[in-house]
């Protein structure tokens, strides 16, 4: 273990500079409610710089380049993904709060994790294994599902208690108990909500002339004026503040825009179309999956027949850590008859 001068580690060093530089609100790493297995402290990097290491090796991570934000598999290398979705969240987390002086490498972690557990084809996919799991299924939930179990071969990642409580509390009804947490949860929809604008636009669904007038008069009429304005208005709000917060004016405002892109894009666009064909396909793929469990891979039939886990839900672990293609392929492989050689 390296200690520098007067016998201090460099993370310890660290957290000392933490109570010197940041707000009395922040998450003090020292003072993490830790993780669920005590483990040896890492003499370079903090606790939550550590979780945000491991969520950016893990498996789950990776996949999220292959996996739908808004629009299905499109012709084009510029439209968002799920993984530069969780890049841009955490872009603007990490921005915030270093303007509030907050612990900027837990809203990193949080911000990177919040979406591990999102399903191929986005919302779609999702939708479809809700409708037939027993037990239902949402994304955020399943994402400290990934953390906690699915993970290094059902060890998990063993995160901090304060990350798992942003990445499960990120969704709008979510009630983070830290501020970094609570950052990462606007963070997400001021995200989503401007690139999704953005990629419709490329897309020619919208035009920057279809967005309310009263949205573009008050948030902005181009992406970088959109972001600008509601990342300032968060900051100013919640600035020496034990919440995180918008001014009541510009979250109407946002919830106004967000609305907008529910009818325009999310439920009617053109791009939504092959939707229902994704729907069919991942429920067709749980439908076979759970009559036939042996042709899950090994480790998953060690979590049922080891662990004790339901086959509907680890049906849906299975089905939910897809990507886009390989969903598409092993329906192929079990569905449709291929030629004889």
């Amino acid at each position: 273990m390296y200690k520098g001068g007067m016998g201090m580690t460099i993370r310890e060093k660290t957290e000392e500079q933490e109570f010197k530089i940041f707000s009395r609100y922040a998450s003090f790493s020292r003072n993490s409610r830790g993780r669920d297995r005590e483990e040896e402290p890492c003499d370079i990097r903090t606790v939550y710089q550590r979780d945000r290491d491991r969520i950016l090796h893990s498996k789950s991570f990776r996949r999220l380049k292959q996996k739908t934000q808004v629009f299905l598999i499109p012709e084009g290398d510029h439209y968002r993904t799920r993984l530069t979705h969780t890049l841009e969240v955490s872009q603007l987390a990490r921005t915030i709060a270093k303007a509030l002086r907050l612990n900027e490498d837990l809203a990193d972690a949080i911000a990177l994790g919040h979406d591990l557990g999102h399903t191929p084809f986005g919302h779609a996919g999702e939708q479809a294994l809700n409708q037939v799991c027993p037990s239902g299924f949402k994304h955020h939930e399943q994402s400290v599902r990934v953390v906690e179990l699915l993970e290094k071969k059902g060890k998990g990642l063993n995160l901090t208690w304060e990350v798992r409580d942003g990445i499960l509390n990120h969704k709008t009804t979510g009630k983070p108990q830290t501020l970094e947490g609570q950052i990462v949860r606007y963070c997400d929809k001021i995200a989503y909500i401007n690139h999704d604008i953005d990629d419709a636009e490329r897309a020619g669904i919208l035009r920057e002339a279809d967005i309310p007038e009263e949205c573009r008069r008050m948030i902005g009429d181009t992406t970088r004026m959109r972001l600008n304005t509601l990342i300032h208005d968060v900051v100013v709000n919640s600035e020496d503040r034990p919440v995180i917060s918008m001014s009541e004016d510009m979250e109407q405002m946002m919830r106004r825009l967000r609305a907008f892109m529910f009818e325009r894009v999310y439920h009617n666009s053109a791009a939504k179309r092959e939707e229902g064909k994704a729907v069919r396909m991942i429920q067709d793929l749980y439908y076979f999956y759970n009559d036939h469990p042996e042709m899950l891979p090994a480790g998953y039939q060690i979590m049922m027949q080891e662990c004790g886990q339901p086959r509907e839900r680890v049906v849906c672990d299975y089905i939910a850590g897809m990507t886009d293609p390989f969903s598409i392929r092993t329906y192929k492989e079990l569905f449709v008859p291929g030629s004889w050689h």
